[in-house]
């Protein structure tokens, strides 16, 4: 693990430690598992329930399915580019740089309305997929946010140590 810690001020950046926490071990883990659970549903069960659709709704699912699969796929790689920080196989700039190619907003789901007449397997899948990518998306922005710029400020009461020391002087 990296022990960035600026000269200056001695602040240690956050955002370089978050790949190591224990959320993110988690959330990891629970955007692998869902990736397996939804190749497994739509290769299996999916498959048949798909056909016994009406046509309109054969159309959604089709459309559905490979919305929740570009967003999986999206959110897997960032996962796995944010594992190799964690186990220092690469950089957090390399994995800024790689991220660039992640698209965290892939594939948003279609109207509500037409989603409630999918199979019920389908609508969870798409809604958990749908907090994971929302968790994702908070947890890029808190890695990758710009530094903060490190300034020496000094001492903040002595402004108004200075202003006690002005009244009682004249």
């Amino acid at each position: 693990m990296s022990e960035h810690v600026q000269a200056e001020g001695g602040l240690v950046q956050l955002s370089e430690r978050l790949t190591s926490s224990a959320a993110f071990t988690s959330l990891f883990r629970e955007g692998m598992d869902l990736v397996e659970e939804t190749a497994a549903y739509l290769d299996g069960a999916g498959r048949i329930e798909a056909r016994a659709l009406e046509r309109s709704v054969s159309l959604t699912y089709a459309t559905e399915s490979m919305r929740l699969t570009t967003r999986l796929m999206q959110l897997a790689s960032w996962l796995l580019l944010h594992r190799a920080v964690k186990d220092g196989e690469m950089t957090l700039s390399q994995a800024s740089r790689e991220k660039a190619k992640v698209k965290l907003s892939a594939a948003d789901p279609g109207p509500l309305d037409m989603i409630g007449r999918l199979p019920q397997q389908l609508q969870d899948l798409i809604s958990r997929s749908m907090s994971l990518q929302s968790r994702v998306r908070r947890l890029d922005l808190n890695i990758h946010a710009p530094p903060l710029e490190c300034r020496t400020i000094g001492n903040p009461l002595v402004p108004a140590l200075n202003a006690l020391k002005d009244a009682f002087e004249h």
